[in-house]
């Protein structure tokens, strides 16, 4: 998968402060060598906004890093503008989303656990639609359309030359779930039959009978990015959602995902599970 602007961006704060760490310079002392604020070097290094390569360059001199790191740091700032399709769309997008797109744009991986829904990749327009209503009751119909069309491009990465793998493990709960009627929802298993048979795409289901797990709290995505430190977690919440990148948040759900899909059935009973309440519906 080719690296988008936002891995390079993400990219280059880790470098940038992998470098200063070594170089064992605080930001205040690293910031005042070039001239610039430790609230900017902290923005820089935190991935956040825009960044001046002449800057960048001028870091990487004074955390004596080789001159091939330099070069290759800079032009990670150059390359650095987040555009994605998402810019072109007429309505306003969420900022939570908005992030979510940026990121999920050059995942390589994604490991899904969904314990109220079935993940969004993954769910026809009128499931999307029913999903939507339910959960912005207050929302006109117009605005539902908007995330539901969102919803859909998105879907188009499974489509890709190169897609990520996407993972998930699914809570039976998930499954019995009749959202938008039984027809809406016989509908939604039979296309996440489907999607499982995608050589990039593994489905697993968390039967009823498995008890406690590894996930109680709920409903998470582990993105996975080139490299492990460029992992996100996402975590739904009421209005939005939680994104977590520190190391300690990473390997707790990293280590949480591995015991659900222990936990969970193999790939073929998890089909015949969907199968068997599909036709239940």
């Amino acid at each position: 998968m080719a690296v988008g602007p936002t891995t390079r961006r993400r990219q280059l704060g880790a470098d940038l402060r992998r470098l200063r760490e070594l170089k064992g310079l605080t930001l205040e002392e690293a910031g005042t060598r070039v001239g610039i604020s430790k609230a900017t070097l902290s923005r820089y290094e935190t991935k956040e906004g825009s960044v001046k390569w002449p800057a960048v360059d001028a870091l990487c001199r004074e955390y004596d890093a080789s001159n091939e790191e330099r070069l290759a740091l800079v032009e990670l700032a150059k390359g650095a503008k987040i555009q994605g399709w998402w810019r072109s769309l007429a309505d306003p997008i969420p900022e939570s989303m908005n992030l979510m797109l940026t990121l999920e744009d050059e995942v390589v991986r994604e490991d899904h656990y969904a314990c109220m829904y079935i993940p969004g990749l993954l769910q026809t327009r009128a499931y999307a639609e029913a999903v939507h209503r339910a959960s912005e009751m207050r929302c006109p119909e117009r605005e539902v359309q908007h995330m539901v069309d969102i919803r859909m491009r998105r879907q188009e990465l499974l489509q890709r030359e190169e897609p990520p793998h996407i993972w998930c493990v699914i809570d039976e709960a998930a499954i019995r779930r009749t959202v938008g009627g039984p027809e809406v929802m016989r509908e939604q298993l039979r296309h996440l039959l489907t999607v499982s048979e995608l050589p990039h795409v593994t489905v697993q289901t968390l039967p009823f009978s498995t008890g406690a797990h590894a996930a109680a709290v709920g409903s998470f995505v582990v993105l996975g990015g080139e490299t492990p430190e460029l992992d996100v977690v996402y975590v739904d919440i009421l209005g939005g959602g939680l994104f977590m990148e520190k190391p300690e948040e990473l390997e707790r759900y990293r280590l949480a995902f591995q015991y659900l899909r222990a936990q969970a059935l193999d790939l073929e009973s998890s089909a015949a599970l969907i199968h068997r309440i599909s036709q239940e519906s």
